[in-house]
């Protein structure tokens, strides 16, 4: 069930609402009850209705919805330092055999578990408070979703989670049956009442999923009404295997099988082409962009403003790189500009990818809206020190965002209400313990590599 938390008053900040109608308020306020925001406006006019409530002083600090994570890898925490036993891989391939799958292979369930503590405590000192996770973990995955569920309700970040279903050592039935049962669980939690955790199905990607595996994960996720997330031509190589094995380019054979939708996720789509974009536009089917992933493989530039064009909602995520969406965000917009050869490209987008799409994305999974400031929504905020050296309205937010948010502390983080973090302060989770624990695992851990 949901924590009952006491309710809630931020007062005294620049409120930045965020959402269809943005509001910028100078000496504003939040107020949550029940994890779920009451009001939202000048301080003086709500803290009317805050009586009893615990109170946090803004001053000084811009108050905004949490980042949200459309794409991340938490069990990736353990390849910080890992040195492979083989040559240094030479393209995405030999990324993902010499590092990747023995890595999701060796996982035991206390190294998932702290692959995700870390990483969840990044986010909490980031001011991301909701993640779309992919799991893998190929070695062990009955139960394997359930302690990243316990590090989320531990932490207190909001997440989606699922596990990348795969046929490279024949556990694809496994896969499906652990993705089956965690968005039953989730899905039963969330009819109690409790928005905290949500579950889709997950696919690593088509070139390592046999036809007979990727028919009976889509049968599984329309009758559960949720939808695939899957890594969509995030290199040539996927394209080239589709086509050798299958004579379909990705994104059509997902099309054939009935995986695109609403509820479904395509990320990356670095070699898709107008045809398969057209697809995912049709199909109301969101991608979701991972710039720092990308280059640090050097798989190429995703055609985002291509997809953008054409009306396919494009979120951003990390792909494990890093808890951080604002670094994310930084360079989703030097790189389009450095691809494009043009500096007036894609600082509204980049903004928007993070700042709005991802909202949008996330809503299609939890009960009540996150990524906003207004009544009825999750109550979902952080603040930022920032104490802005030129006006700051609506009109002028976006260039406070990239070029002066981006790089101001984090000082306070809450999800439904809850302080996760207050003045710098991790409240939830003794991080030295987990860091401890953590380096003891990864020691063990490396060893089995």
């Amino acid at each position: 069930m949901a924590r009952k938390e006491k309710p809630l008053l931020v007062e005294n900040g620049i409120v930045v609402t965020l959402g269809e109608n943005n509001k910028v308020i100078h000496g504003g306020a939040v107020l949550v009850k029940g994890g779920v925001i009451e009001e939202v406006g000048p301080s003086a006019k709500v803290a009317r209705k805050a009586s009893g409530a615990a109170r946090i002083d803004a001053r000084g600090a811009v108050v905004m919805p949490g980042f949200i994570n459309a794409h991340m890898h938490l069990y990736s925490t353990f390849a910080r330092g890992l040195s492979p036993k083989q040559p240094p891989p030479a393209n995405f391939v030999q990324i993902l055999e010499r590092l990747w799958w023995p890595l999701d292979r060796a996982l035991e369930k206390d190294d998932i578990s702290y692959s995700a503590l870390v990483p969840l405590l990044d986010c909490i000192r980031g001011g991301t408070t909701t993640i779309i996770d992919h799991h893998e973990s190929q070695g062990w995955q009955d139960g394997c979703l359930d302690p990243i569920e316990d590090a989320l309700r531990l932490t207190g970040v909001r997440g989606c989670l699922c596990l990348g279903v795969s046929d490279r050592y024949g556990k694809g039935r496994e896969g499906i049956e652990e993705n089956v049962r965690f968005v039953r669980k989730a899905k039963a939690s969330q009819a109690n009442g409790d928005g905290l955790v949500a579950g889709m199905f997950g696919l690593h990607a088509l070139f390592t999923v046999g036809e007979e595996t990727l028919l009976e994960s889509v049968e599984a996720a329309k009758e559960l009404e949720t939808g695939i997330h899957v890594h969509v031509a995030e290199d040539a190589a996927d394209q080239a295997e589709n086509e050798k094995r299958y004579s379909q380019r990705v994104v059509r054979r997902l099309n054939r099988a009935g995986g695109l939708g609403e509820k479904s996720i395509a990320v990356h789509c670095v070699h898709v082409n107008s045809g398969e974009i057209d697809l995912l536009r049709n199909s109301g089917t969101p991608a979701v962009h991972n710039p720092q992933s990308n280059m640090n493989n050097a798989v190429g530039v995703a055609p985002v403003r291509s997809m953008l064009s054409k009306g396919v909602l494009v979120g951003l995520g990390t792909d494990g790189m890093t808890a951080n969406m604002r670094d994310e965000v930084r360079v989703a917009n030097i790189l389009h500009k450095l691809a494009a050869r043009d500096p007036r490209v894609f600082f509204v987008e980049s903004c928007q990818l993070l700042l709005s799409h991802n909202a949008r994305i996330a809503n299609r999974f939890f009960p009540r809206p996150v990524g906003e400031l207004r009544k009825g929504a999750c109550g979902d905020l952080i603040l930022l020190d920032y104490d802005p050296p030129t006006p700051l309205d609506e009109s002028t937010f976006l260039g406070h965002f990239l070029f002066g948010l981006c790089g101001a502390r984090v000082r306070t983080t809450v999800v439904n209400g809850r302080v996760l973090m207050r003045d710098g302060e991790i409240l939830v989770a003794d991080e030295e313990k987990i860091a401890a624990r953590s380096r003891e695992l990864a020691k063990a851990f490396w060893r089995r590599f």
